[in-house]
């Protein structure tokens, strides 16, 4: 009860103050092309059901056709404008009509789009039973997705081999450690990435180890380490393609 309290008072605050970067935003955006500046992404829901995720477009329109989820910093369906967006995370400011519509919450695992919660283990499902988040521990361990996901020739496939597996580790980790101190940290360091990815990231890392994570998942928070392949959590072998 507490933290859907907290939800709606700070997304009815954030709303308001960000309308001042938003609407100049959005306009720019519409000014590119004359189509809608909002894309509503389905995304799956807590329960498995889905929803409409409100973002400020950054792609070309209908880019989701093209049959490709992840995006590399590189892509060539990102706009000008969406570059903008992209580099200082704008998209998820209007991300706040979902949690003030009680779809989301200013914390927990970052919703997925079907084909990626098809692909999830028995033990990945267990990050659809809270309302998925605007920020968590990997909102801010992988800010840096589509630089990692750059040069590569699939980045659906390397997604699901490189970010997938600790992306579901640190989601799980959160959910089974939830409070609202622990939100209250977590939104006080993605404030801090703003400012510093370094020192957001010791914080991540800081704060696992407190808590009692795995040693794998405090190194990996520290993001010194190359990515390499791993299983997704619930599985002994390396997902090698969508299925």
């Amino acid at each position: 009860m507490l933290k859907r309290l907290f939800d709606i008072v700070t997304a009815l605050v954030g709303l308001l103050i960000s309308s001042v970067i938003v609407v100049p935003t959005a306009v720019a955006v519409w000014l590119q092309d004359f189509h809608s500046p909002f894309y509503l992404g389905p995304r799956v829901a807590r329960g498995g059901g889905t929803f409409k995720m409100v973002k400020l477009r950054s792609m070309m329109v209908r880019a989701d056709k093209t049959g490709v989820d992840s995006t590399g910093a590189n892509d060539p369906r990102i706009t000008r404008v969406g570059r903008f967006i992209r580099s200082y995370k704008l998209d998820e400011l209007t991300q706040l009509w979902n949690v003030l519509w009680g779809e989301m919450s200013l914390v927990g695992p970052r919703p997925q789009v079907k084909r990626d919660a098809d692909l999830y283990t028995p033990e990945e499902r267990r990050l659809l039973t809270v309302r998925p988040g605007i920020t968590d521990f990997s909102s801010i361990v992988f800010a840096d997705e589509g630089e990692i996901l750059k040069n590569e020739p699939d980045p659906d496939l390397a997604y699901n081999q490189l970010i997938r597996p600790w992306k579901s580790r640190l989601g799980l980790f959160y959910i089974d450690n939830r409070n609202f101190w622990l939100d209250l940290n977590l939104l006080v360091t993605t404030v801090v990435a703003v400012i510093s990815r370094d020192t957001a990231l010791r914080r991540v890392s800081s704060l696992l180890g407190r808590l009692g994570a795995p040693p794998g998942l405090v190194q990996v928070a520290l993001r010194k380490q190359r990515l390499v392949p791993q299983p997704p959590p619930g599985s002994d072998q390396i997902l090698m393609s969508r299925g």
